[in-house]
């Protein structure tokens, strides 16, 4: 285990399941990986405050049919604090497969945990969740790249029409203006924008 620990990081992992044997059967199978076992809890407990209490990095649900509250629980927890999910469920519902991913799960498996299949259920959900994060931080960029462009178009036609300088100069000047202030050019160009506004009335 220590020569684990030293080439691979370990993941927490919280189980919520009310079977003892069958839990008991999951931390036989994960010992000597790099996922720890480090909280078990009921399904009845809240969801929410048993991730902030235990700051795992991966969770387990066990649960016949999830409820309402567990589903809207795991939609906080994916917008406000996201990790891996593996839900394992009784109802082989194509309904509630999708409300189950749409919020937040990483995998839904329909059936019992096969403890000799948990670490590659883990292994493959880890490897979705990383990659979706890095789809969602792509969006992002991509998203205030667009807004930043929008914002400097902006400021850019503001000074061609006042001061009549062609785009590359309006450009020049906003880069001046931003480095000279140590800002971002999308925040010049903001205040720029909000000035004329601001000088023209709010028109």
């Amino acid at each position: 285990m220590s020569q684990l620990s030293q080439s691979v990081p370990v993941l927490n992992v919280l189980i919520i399941d009310d079977n003892s044997a069958r839990v008991a059967a999951v931390q036989n199978a994960l010992t000597g990986t790099a996922y720890n076992i480090q909280h078990l809890a009921s399904t009845k407990s809240s969801l929410l405050k048993e991730v902030e209490s235990s700051n795992a990095d991966i969770i387990i649900l066990d649960m016949e049919s999830p409820s309402r509250d567990t589903i809207e629980s795991l939609s906080v927890i994916s917008n406000y604090n996201p990790k891996p999910v593996v839900m394992f469920s009784t109802q082989d519902n194509p309904a509630l497969l999708q409300e189950s991913i749409s919020a937040g799960v990483s995998s839904y498996i329909a059936g019992q945990i096969d403890p000799k299949r948990v670490k590659f259920i883990l292994d493959v959900a880890v490897a979705r969740f990383n990659e979706f994060q890095e789809l969602k931080q792509e969006l992002r960029d991509t998203k205030e790249k667009l807004s930043s462009r929008k914002w400097v178009d902006q400021a850019k036609a503001l000074l061609i029409e006042k001061q009549g300088i062609t785009e590359q100069e309006a450009y020049t000047a906003i880069r001046k203006m931003a480095m000279e202030n140590g800002e971002k050019m999308e925040v010049v160009a903001k205040n720029l924008v909000s000035m004329a506004k601001l000088l023209a009335g709010g028109r």
